[in-house]
């Protein structure tokens, strides 16, 4: 079994590569929005920034990844042995 720091700590590393898996999804431009942009503003801002939002949907994909890793743990699915590697010149 893994010790639960260990677990946290995987699942704080999920959580911030989700960050950059969710932000993408579901922003509207100004022009998109039907809004007057800002003097200055970027063509690719989004209109509305939902920041509790966004931190529920990271929190949810960071979930179901972790406990897929989890899973993959204890059950032995997938292991560095699945994957034959060979470095040099291996005959």
């Amino acid at each position: 079994m893994m010790k639960w720091t260990s677990a946290l700590a995987i699942y704080f590393l999920f959580w911030a590569m989700s960050v950059f898996l969710v932000l993408p999804f579901g922003v509207r431009t100004a022009d998109e929005a039907g809004v007057e942009k800002v003097p200055g503003q970027a063509d690719s801002a989004p209109h509305e920034f939902r920041p509790g939002r966004i931190a529920l949907r990271v929190t949810v994909v960071a979930t179901i990844l972790w406990l897929v890793f989890q899973i993959n743990y204890i059950e032995g699915w997938i292991t560095p042995q699945t994957f034959e590697i060979r470095f040099g010149n291996d005959s």
